[in-house]
């Protein structure tokens, strides 16, 4: 027996998905972009697992659960890779910001 309704959760995910955007399009920082991509994965990966769950009535879809396993997986390489570009930038040019960036190109 579920507890919580379906609604719920795909709201909660929509809130997410909508922060997760304003983070990509306002924010200027490059740790903040990496951020709002998290946010952007954390909602998809939580509307996997909901609709996996409610899905099937007595049980759970494990294909939705793996899907949101490999997701992780990728979104952590992600990350890493992001993270060290950020790391580097920063060493390299002294600055963060994507707009400060865009103007070094040759």
């Amino acid at each position: 027996m579920n507890l919580i309704p379906l609604s719920y959760y795909i709201v909660t995910a929509l809130i997410l998905y909508i922060l997760g955007m304003y983070c990509l399009a306002v924010k200027r920082n490059m740790i903040k972009l990496i951020i709002g991509i998290e946010i952007l994965t954390s909602a998809a990966n939580l509307n996997f697992i909901a609709l996996a769950t409610y899905g099937n009535p007595g049980g759970a879809d494990p294909l939705g659960h793996t899907f949101v396993i490999m997701s992780i997986v990728v979104g952590a390489c992600v990350v890493a890779v992001a993270l060290t570009i950020a790391v580097h930038a920063y060493r390299h040019y002294k600055t963060l910001d994507v707009r400060e960036l865009k103007r070094l190109r040759w």
